[in-house]
């Protein structure tokens, strides 16, 4: 083939001698609009991960780029005074320049033909004159390629809220190190990494309101670097910084990181497809340091693909798939810890170890015990440190073996929980006229006995009419309460867990099937009057319509909340909580997609809200005063002109303000429009603003399904508690298995289920060792010699 790159950066070299190297016969060319060996930036950081890839590609390649690297394993987050160091991270930094040069002497070695000062303006007239067979575009995030086929790659450039400067210093960092430092004007921070034996890139970040309130907008260049040397003056030791960008004028050389996502990353014109790579397909942002990464690795598909395929078509088909899912992960991860360091602020109350943990994890791909397995003494020494923490918030003694995060305590009010995992309200259908019965009582009680802190009950109805469907259980008439009362006897007595409440009311969504008879189809017979914030058919053509609530339903209505809330505390409930999510009644009136009044009850957010709050301040006059209240909110209605996160913390400050205790941040299911983003801990965030921004504690729930997780979100402080509920269903005693998973044996079991405990714990114990002793076994073998004993 004739191949021309257009760009001379990573991806199109390293492509180039890939190709060059799988088939001498390819005439392949480089076209760079720069002179030889111009660069900018500092240094790129790449992971062992990485360079393992590049070895397997290209030897000397990357012999010659491992010669060249600074390597260090440390990580030092200096917050507060305090300085914070975590190791086992595996980084390696070299000069972006030294990287090129490296890899255009490859390429000239291989007989790459390398044009420079070229400046591409029509990339078919490029391939007309190299009679090309495949044109790649790899001229980096500015890409003229990209712009020219806009159609066609559909790209979606997003121009994020920091504004950063690249910048060097010639101190010598032997730890990749992120300095914060609070200003009158706000928050900075600095991202710095040795990459050579005589300098360090320094990158200096803040959000676009903070450097204009800084004036920095309005600084030369040298008025500038100079701000920086002196902010981060302790980092420096005396030392300058440098701009390479000699070029820009005054506040230029700050810019704002673009976030690029393209649906499509091949162009077919009829003649020579074009193909992007590296920056021009996508970004991921410094701050998990991969775009070079992303680039390389694209470089290392497509050449694979090329060798592999039996024509041109199949090859580039199969390229587009396998990077797209690839860069899709990565690309997740870099938007997380972009958008922490976007919200550095929102972290700032925090202690030291615990925003160097938070910021450690902020991407989700690092956790818990990705930590203990890089540096067993950090995670150990921070565990006894939150341990002790989370002992004195509960007024307890802490315990002599420190406990991972999830199984610390945690107290709300007069409520202590000996952990921080509670079994989610989940629908269960099979109350008779409101009663719960034997099922409930086993059902809760197992999950109780199970090693959860808290059990809430599923979402009871304060009457007839606001139930979900006929075999809901209730707690409008005495036959409830003494129902309950039965149940809240046998946890108390048999476990040391608590028990809660959900109270609801069902709205447009009420008078339905159970869910294994058709989810929100309306009963056959037997329906009842609906009632929602506006008149409202929950599945259209399908559903009731319900009418929309008059003064008068409200006032009955908030009646009938408060004699349910007296009734719970007659039953001994510990903890109730108030289900304003999901698009039942009181949903309906928070969200715009369902409230569409005129009145005082309508409108703003804050009117939008008043009913609700209502409802929770006659409900908080009614519950002992030491008991809790949580209120349940959806804070994403995943539809356009929706509840959106940004609402959802406003709704927690006003339920705050009302006499909320705890807020529990699900999502959904307001709308059939609705277009959720699944997948582990996917709602997590939701709780991380609510509790970081409202300042008050937080409920996660929605795919929590390992111990790590949990741990992970607790250290954190991205919620207090994780509501656990798929993984209850199929093991109610998740939170003991879990615990013994993780190794950590210091937790009550009942008395009748020790001897359970014990094989649990050795029979896990014997899975780590063999899994330690049996690399390169294949999962046959491991099965063979479990079943061996």
């Amino acid at each position: 083939m004739n191949i021309v790159c257009i760009g001379g950066g990573p991806a199109g070299l390293y492509f180039a001698l890939l190709m060059k190297k799988q088939d001498p016969a390819h005439r392949i060319t480089v076209v760079e609009r720069n002179r030889p060996y111009d660069t900018f930036g500092w240094g790129v950081v790449f992971s062992d991960q990485t360079l393992g890839n590049l070895v397997g590609a290209d030897e000397p390649t990357a012999r010659a780029i491992l010669q060249s690297f600074n390597h260090w394993d440390d990580i030092d987050v200096f917050f507060k005074g305090e300085k914070v160091t975590s190791g086992g991270h595996g980084f390696c930094g070299i000069g972006r320049k030294r990287l090129l040069n490296i890899l255009q002497q490859r390429c000239e070695e291989l007989g790459v033909e390398l044009v420079f000062e070229l400046d591409v303006a029509d990339d078919q007239e490029l391939a007309a004159r190299y009679q090309a067979d495949l044109v790649i575009a790899s001229d980096g995030l500015n890409s003229r390629i990209r712009k020219r086929y806009d159609a066609t790659f559909r790209p979606q450039v997003e121009a994020r809220r920091c504004r950063f400067v690249w910048l060097g210093t010639t101190k010598k960092f032997d730890a990749f190190t992120f300095a914060f430092k609070e200003t009158e004007h706000g928050w900075f921070q600095a991202h710095i990494y040795q990459y050579d034996g005589d300098t360090s890139t320094f990158i200096v970040e803040t959000p676009e309101d903070v450097w204009q309130r800084a004036g920095i907008d309005k600084m030369s260049q040298e008025e500038g670097v100079a701000f920086c040397e002196r902010l981060f003056a302790d980092q420096l030791d005396g030392h300058g910084l440098m701009s390479n960008s000699p070029h820009l004028r005054g506040s230029a050389m700050w810019i704002t990181f673009p976030r690029i996502v393209c649906a499509e990353w091949v162009h077919w014109n009829g003649g020579v497809p074009v193909v992007l790579m590296g920056d021009a397909a996508h970004t991921a942002h410094y701050s998990i340091g991969s775009g070079t990464k992303l680039a390389l690795e694209d470089a290392i598909e497509l050449a694979r693909c090329c060798g592999a395929a039996a024509t041109l078509p199949e090859a580039l088909v199969a390229y587009e798939q396998a990077r797209a899912v690839e860069v899709l992960k990565i690309q997740s991860a870099a938007k997380n810890s972009m958008e922490w360091f976007e919200n550095v602020a929102r972290y700032t109350a925090m202690e030291a170890p615990q925003f160097a943990y938070s910021m450690l994890t902020r991407s989700q791909r690092l956790s818990h015990e990705n930590l203990r397995l890089r540096d067993p003494r950090y995670v150990a020494g921070f565990e006894d440190w939150y341990a002790r923490r989370a002992c004195a918030q509960a007024g307890c003694e802490p315990p002599q073996q420190a406990a991972p995060p999830m199984l610390t305590p945690f107290r709300l009010r007069g409520v202590t929980l000996k952990n921080r995992i509670v079994v989610s309200p989940m629908a269960q259908y099979s109350a008779v006229d409101g009663v719960p019965g034997d099922y409930h009582l086993v059902h809760l009680g197992a999950r109780a006995l199970g090693g959860a802190a808290m059990v809430f009950a599923e979402m009871t109805c304060v009457s007839a009419d606001a139930r979900i469907t006929p075999a809901c259980p209730g707690m409008y008439a005495p036959e409830h309460t003494a129902a309950w009362k039965r149940i809240v006897d046998f946890v108390h007595a048999s476990s040391s867990a608590k028990i809660a409440l959900q109270l609801g009311h069902a709205g447009a969504k009420g008078s339905t099937r159970p869910m294994w008879d058709g989810i929100d189809l309306p009963l056959d017979q037997g329906n009842w009057p609906l009632v929602a914030a506006s008149e409202q058919q929950y599945l259209a053509g399908v559903s009731q319509v319900a009418h929309a609530a008059t003064e008068a339903d409200m006032a009955r209505i908030e009646q009938d909340f408060v004699r349910a809330t007296r009734a719970a505390a007659e039953a001994g409930f510990d903890w109730i909580e108030l289900h304003c999510a999901h698009g039942y009644l009181l949903s309906s009136f928070i969200s715009p997609l369902t409230n569409h009044r005129s009145d005082e009850y309508g409108g703003s957010l804050e009117n939008r809200c008043r009913y609700p709050l209502r409802v929770l301040r006659a409900m908080r006059a009614a519950w002992p005063d030491e008991r809790p209240i949580s209120v349940r909110i959806s804070a994403h209605d995943w539809v356009e002109g929706g509840i959106t996160p940004d609402d959802a913390v406003h709704v927690a400050r006003l339920f705050k303000e009302a006499g909320a205790d705890m807020i529990d941040c699900s999502s959904g299911q307001v709308s059939k429009r609705e277009r959720p983003v699944y997948g582990r801990m996917f709602q997590t965030p939701f709780a991380d603003r609510v509790r970081n921004e409202a300042n008050i504690p937080t409920i996660a729930v929605g795919s929590i399904f390992e111990a790590d997780h949990a741990n992970s979100i607790v250290a954190a402080g991205r919620a207090d508690l994780c509501a656990v509920g798929r993984p209850h269903l199929a093991n109610p005693a998740w939170t003991l298995t879990e615990a013994a998973r993780i190794g950590f044996t210091a937790i009550e079991w009942p008395k009748q289920y020790l001897p359970g405990k014990l094989q649990l714990e050795r029979n896990l114990e014997r899975e780590r060792q063999l899994a330690a002793a049996g690399a390169g076994l294949t999962p046959q073998q491991v099965a063979a010699k479990l079943l061996e004993g």
